[in-house]
């Protein structure tokens, strides 16, 4: 049986943190947390635990969209006050 719960969970995080990056402190974390659970289920995908590569890589790609676009939003908050 696969165990594609890490893959599933990079996606869901990356998605939101991607959505809600106007709440950038959410955003950021959501993102990194989705790096990391994409990731974890990239390699249960590659050793054949899982087998949902690409909802994993997904999730590593959103996450990483999430934490940049709260990471711009941090910076547009900084330099307009």
């Amino acid at each position: 049986m696969p165990s594609n719960g890490m893959g599933t969970a990079g996606l869901v995080l990356g998605i939101i943190s991607a959505v809600v990056f106007c709440l950038w402190p959410i955003a950021i974390i959501l993102g990194v947390l989705a790096l990391i659970f994409g990731s974890i289920g990239r390699g249960k995908a590659r050793r054949g635990e899982a087998t949902n590569p690409g909802q994993a890589l997904a999730g590593v790609i959103c996450g990483a969209a999430g934490v940049v676009l709260g990471l711009v939003m941090l910076a547009l908050v900084i330099a307009t006050s």
